[in-house]
């Protein structure tokens, strides 16, 4: 059964082009049942640098018709996504899925939050009943070649990500922290990150808001600071020195008129700005104004590629490890593609057994000793169960054919050399 991922991410389209595919965790569960349209199992990954569909299709269908509904899911032409796209299929596939979970395929080389985050999205689709054997075994495959890079190898040795990479970015427009006012908008894993490297350079001070208040002030109390809603955003923007937004929302939180208020009252203090959400948090435009420094999750890539140095041996040594799971794995996957033989092997086995054994005990209840039946029972269990073999054999050997002789030899694991020759 062919092994399909479609997807984006930070190394082949711009942020402008991922906003438009990403998926909403509220979006999720429609998607993966719309998505049955077209395969028979579906997992989706949707990141701020990535999006990507895992799936099993029937022989029959197309890739095509994969990437035209991700395309029309989103209201997009498949013109204007198909340029950003890649495709893998079978073992590039395996291989693509596990390098995604040993952060070998991140902007952050060797980072840990894609793992959680592909075990998340697991997950979902799990609960909504839309992956199977193929999916499953995969995610649970790379789960564990992601364990092992991390157990056998130093990649994640040294803390790289993107909050490092935002704080360090910080660091270098305000050089020192003590005096700033952190405004961290969302409540998640990458925001919780930014606020302990904040709080590792002593910010002076931590706001953190978020659609649930009790969320917002339990992370913020954390680092001494104080939570808020989001609908407080506009009276608490003109305290904030720094701001770094990470959260799930499809529209922007922060708009050009909100911040150019704040910039007024501010008297027009400089403003440090790292949009890590895609869709966006921040507008665009936001950046057009005087006195912000607005950044995105793609201009972080020059920071994070001056902490890379440490990690690029140990990431060869990793996808070394990743080749020879994949391996492990394609192994299996072609075993299952001859399943149905073996379990009809195995059926047919068992009738003879069954219709032998019945035999035997009817000539004991006829009268025949144990000894009797039981040698009825092995003489015709044994002509049964080699007679196609026998007689394929017989048939190779009479046409020449040492090949399929050869295969016999090793299936019933026969000495190698054939007296004969």
């Amino acid at each position: 059964m062919p092994i399909l991922i479609v997807g984006v991410n930070h190394k082949t389209a711009p942020v402008a082009i991922r906003e438009k595919v990403s998926f909403s965790p509220d979006a999720m569960t429609r998607a993966l049942h719309s998505a049955r349209q077209v395969v028979q199992e579906s997992v989706i990954l949707s990141t701020c640098n990535r999006t990507e569909i895992y799936v099993v299709c029937p022989p029959q269908q197309s890739v095509q018709s994969v990437v035209e509904w991700l395309a029309q899911w989103h209201s997009l032409p498949v013109s204007q996504l198909q340029p950003y796209l890649y495709l893998h299929q079978d073992e590039a596939a395996v291989r693509h899925t596990l390098r995604v979970a040993c952060g070998l395929d991140s902007l952050v080389l060797g980072e840990p939050q894609i793992l959680g985050q592909l075990k998340s999205a697991l997950q979902v689709a799990t609960e909504q009943a839309v992956t199977g054997n193929h999916l499953n075994r995969l995610m649970q495959h790379a789960f564990s070649t992601a364990k092992k890079v991390r157990t056998q190898t130093s990649i994640g040795a040294n803390p790289i990500s993107v909050a490092f990479a935002a704080v360090s970015l910080a660091k270098q427009i305000f050089s020192q922290l003590e005096k700033q006012t952190a405004l961290l908008i969302g409540a998640g894993e990458t925001i919780e990150l930014v606020g302990k490297h904040l709080a590792t350079n002593k910010i002076g001070h931590v706001l953190v808001a978020n659609r649930s208040v009790d969320k917002a002030q339990k992370l913020a109390a954390e680092y001494g600071g104080k939570g808020i809603s989001l609908q407080e955003l506009a009276d608490h923007l003109p305290k904030a020195d720094i701001v770094i937004s990470s959260t799930a929302s499809p529209v922007p939180i922060l708009g050009k008129g909100t911040v150019e208020r704040a910039l007024k009252i501010r008297k027009h203090r400089p403003m440090f700005m790292v949009d890590i959400a895609v869709p966006r948090d921040i507008e665009q435009e936001v950046a057009e104004l005087d006195d912000v420094y607005l950044y995105t999750v793609d201009d972080l890539q020059s920071v994070i590629e001056e902490n890379l140095q440490s990690r690029r041996a140990a990431a060869e040594q990793a996808e070394g490890m990743v080749g020879t799971e994949t391996s492990n794995f394609m192994a299996w996957l072609r075993a299952q593609d001859h399943m149905d033989t073996i379990r009809e092997y195995r059926a047919r086995t068992e009738q003879t057994r069954q219709e032998t054994l019945d035999k035997a005990l009817a000539l004991l209840h006829h009268g025949k000793t144990p000894e009797e039946a039981l040698q009825f029972l092995a003489h015709t269990l044994s002509n049964k169960l080699s007679h196609d073999a026998t007689q394929a054999m017989h048939h190779a050997a009479r046409n020449g054919d040492h090949a399929l002789l050869a295969h016999a030899r090793a299936l019933f694991n026969l000495s190698t050399t054939d007296t004969n020759d």
